[in-house]
């Protein structure tokens, strides 16, 4: 992956981070739920530190399953 391409994933996984972290606090779950993807959001800025595409592809899944509605256990 070039640097320029690489660069724009940083900038696009930043901003969907960002988005989704505002989803999370907007969700109308039980605390349990939140904190449980509180923590999925943290592991995948963690996981973009050392592969990018991989937290790419995790937040991905991750939008898809606020969109459809499945959330994790409360915990």
């Amino acid at each position: 992956m070039g640097r320029d391409s690489q660069l724009e994933l940083y900038g696009l996984v930043a901003d969907q981070l960002k988005e989704a972290h505002s989803r999370v606090r907007a969700l109308q779950v039980p605390e349990g739920v939140r904190m449980a993807l509180t923590r999925k959001l943290l592991v995948i800025t963690a996981a973009a530190k050392h592969d990018l595409a991989d937290a790419a592809r995790r937040l991905e899944r991750l939008m898809a399953d606020l969109d459809e509605g499945r959330f994790p256990e409360d915990a």
